[in-house]
């Protein structure tokens, strides 16, 4: 029971000084709070001290009862229980009077730290702002100077910066009237000489212009001389081309210059009558090896439907598609109408072939001939007539050419034969002769061989016989005699 008592005595007294602690720590933190916290600190200690002084002579005072009380007996239990219930309602009383008191005196030494607190924060906030006002009065004055100073260097700088300007622009004046006058003299030096070139240039390059336009003029008249001479040869070839027989004959002769290039003279014939019994004659037909010693002919007739064409032509230039289809529809009925005619006259198997040629003199043309659908197809099957450009038939000639050629060597590839038996007996003629040469020119070897020996050995006899130098020979004035001779 005693020692729960002064447990109770002790916690309550820690208490209460952490009690004071967190009190005089939220009242301030400064230096002098911490100081007064530590003060009282130390006082609540020593009383805390002194009180446990005092308990330990109760709890000493109250174990000697007990002693007493287990001495005297039970009969004084009684008697030392109220005593001790006094005596612990005294220490009570006592504890709870001298933390009262600590308390009291606790809380008026807080009060007074406080009051001193606050009084030295507002001391200290009086000195700052007096400080801070003159430190700004301080730093206004010197701002005032230094805008002054410095308001004064900038009027000195823009005064010698004036100054030098004026002094600069006084120079850069003076140089650049000379320059300037420099300049002028050498600008009139210049234009003067620019002047005198720019004239010679300019009268030497109007000279030249003058005579090329009068030589391209003299070729512009010599132009015009020469279309007016193409003009008439085109009038003389339209109206040369205006008459059909005319027109013939410039495809026949188109043909001809043709076959004459790619063909022998013996190959082909001009006018034949090749349908026998008839009276007309194709204009040209190729001679093709028959059967027997007869040839069988090729007919290749020439025609030039102009004025079709020319509708055609027209009628394509203007954009007119109607037009265009109905002059090609008769050019069209003109190349039938002529593949039939040739079919009829020239055609008569076997004295000629079951074809012909029909011969269209331009490209142009036999170009439209090709546009046509089915045209040369049906020529062919119902007339048994080729039609042909003169491109086409420059290939079908050269294919000819390479036919004849094929049975030329035919015809005389027996000829061939013998020439080569002929050439056989020769060359084994040839050959005898080979051998007897060589057995006279072996023996014309060895007598080379021989007189060579007898060369060496006549050598070898004259080693020992001195050489007379030519220029001492030359220094008695002329060659030794030789023994026997006599001067002429």
């Amino acid at each position: 029971m005693t020692d729960l008592l002064l447990a109770a005595v002790l916690v309550l007294l820690i208490a209460a000084l952490g009690g004071l602690a967190l009190v005089l720590r939220r009242l301030g933190g400064s230096s002098g709070a911490l100081d007064a916290l530590a003060e009282a600190e130390a006082a609540a200690d020593q009383r805390a001290g002194q009180l446990a002084l005092r308990i330990d002579q109760v709890a000493r005072g109250i174990e000697r009862t007990e002693r007493e009380l287990r001495d005297a007996g039970a009969d004084h239990a009684a008697r030392q229980r109220n005593e001790l219930g006094q005596r612990i309602a005294q220490l009570q009383q006592l504890v709870n009077g001298q933390l009262g008191a600590l308390g009291e005196q606790q809380s008026a030494r807080l009060r007074e730290l406080g009051e001193a607190q606050h009084q030295r924060l507002r001391e200290l906030a009086e000195q700052q702002h007096i400080r801070l006002r003159e430190l700004t009065e301080t730093l206004e004055r010197k701002v005032h100077q230094l805008q002054a100073d410095n308001g004064q260097r900038l009027d000195d700088m823009r005064q010698t910066m004036d100054d030098k300007l004026a002094a600069v622009q006084q120079a850069v004046d003076g140089k650049l009237a000379e320059v300037r006058g420099t300049v002028d003299a050498r600008l009139g030096e210049m234009r003067q000489t620019v002047d005198e070139k720019l004239h010679a240039t300019l009268e030497s390059r109007l000279g030249e212009a003058f005579r090329q336009v009068s030589e391209r003029l003299e070729r512009v008249h010599q132009g015009l001389g020469e279309m007016q001479t193409l003009a008439q040869g085109v009038g003389d070839l339209k109206r040369v081309l205006g008459n059909v027989k005319t027109r013939g004959n410039l495809g026949e002769v188109q043909l001809g210059a043709l076959l004459e290039d790619l063909l022998a003279p013996e190959q082909f014939a001009r006018n034949v009558s090749t349908k026998p019994g008839s009276r007309d004659m194709v204009e040209f037909a190729l001679r093709l090896p028959g059967r027997g010693d007869a040839p069988v002919w090729l007919p290749i007739d020439a025609k030039f439907p102009v004025e079709d064409y020319e509708r055609l032509l027209a009628a394509q230039d203007a954009a007119d598609p109607a037009a265009a289809e109905i002059a090609a529809k008769a050019l069209e009925n003109r190349l039938r109408l002529e593949a039939r005619s040739i079919a009829d006259k020239y055609l008569a198997p076997p004295a000629t072939t079951d074809f012909a040629v029909l011969f269209l003199p331009t490209e142009g043309l036999y170009a439209e001939c090709l546009r046509r659908p089915g045209l040369t197809d049906d020529l062919q099957r119902r007339h048994r007539i080729t039609v042909a450009g003169p491109t086409t038939l420059a290939a079908m000639l050269n294919a000819l050419q390479m036919g004849f050629r094929t049975l030329a060597i035919e015809k005389r590839s027996s000829e061939v034969w013998a020439l080569l038996g002929t050439v056989k007996t020769e060359f084994g003629k040839f050959g005898d002769v080979l051998a007897k040469s060589k057995t006279q020119l072996q023996t014309v070897l060895n007598t080379m061989d021989a007189a060579e020996v007898r060369t060496r050995a006549i050598e070898r006899n004259l080693r020992g016989v001195q050489a007379v130098p030519v220029e001492e020979v030359a220094g008695e004035g002329g060659a030794p005699k030789l023994p026997g001779a006599t001067e002429a």
